[in-house]
């Protein structure tokens, strides 16, 4: 067996796992995320039926994404920086952590520009951010802003809002977490184009996330295994 069989043997059965957890948890999409590791391993997903990936790397997610060509989608699961709007809105088929009216002006007009040079043809998917603590260093909105980010996602012409994103702080109560977070989706579930997403719970906790609502489990580690050594 080489190599590249063994690879693909191992993301096979983890991805049979976590498919069996999210079964027996209720049921919910899955995104692998797949930062750090590198195209190969995503050929491997798209070719076991996954359709999408998410990356935290600006960089690193255009470059994978231009590599495969199209064979599935790239979420972007990371902090954006406003600089960096318009090479997102270029390679991201949604954007889950849209948490500043600043950033919705950046991927607004981003997105406008991308359709314009035909980097794409349709308005860029996005999710506000909910951030349960305010730490700016995770990012996310705090509770009592995420209406008014739900208002300016669904005025932008060249955005659809499609629900909402979140991750526990690290010594927070995870259920309790999820649970304001479906709150918040349920309250700003009217703007929302089609049914609402809810992007909750990791490897760690996807059952506890799925309990409480989630729709969109992110999970990394237990499917592509620990992070490469660079």
């Amino acid at each position: 067996m080489t190599n590249d069989d063994a690879r693909a043997q191992e993301l096979a059965q983890a991805l049979r796992e976590v498919r069996q957890r999210i079964a027996v948890a209720g049921g919910a999409d899955l995104l692998p995320i797949t930062k750090f590791h590198p195209a190969a391993d995503i050929a491997l997903l798209a070719g076991f039926g996954v359709g999408a990936v998410g990356e935290n790397r600006e960089k690193e997610a255009r470059e994978k994404a231009a590599e495969l060509q199209g064979r599935l989608d790239f979420h972007m699961v990371g902090q954006v920086q406003t600089n960096k709007a318009n090479s997102v809105a270029r390679w991201a088929a949604a954007v889950h952590t849209v948490d500043s009216l600043r950033l919705v002006t950046s991927l607004q007009r981003g997105a406008e520009l991308a359709i314009g040079r035909g980097d794409r043809e349709d308005p860029l998917p996005v999710l506000v951010q909910f951030s349960a603590d305010g730490d700016p260093q995770r990012g996310g909105a705090v509770a009592a802003d995420i209406d008014a980010l739900a208002d300016a996602v669904a005025a932008a012409e060249h955005l659809e809002l499609r629900g909402l994103m979140t991750v526990p702080p690290i010594d927070a109560d995870a259920a309790e977490v999820f649970r304001e977070g479906r709150k918040l989706v349920d309250k700003i579930s009217d703007r929302v184009l089609g049914a609402p997403v809810y992007s909750a719970g990791m490897s760690q906790d996807l059952e506890i996330a799925i309990a409480e609502g989630s729709t969109l489990v992110r999970v990394g580690t237990d499917i592509m295994g620990p992070r490469p050594v660079i």
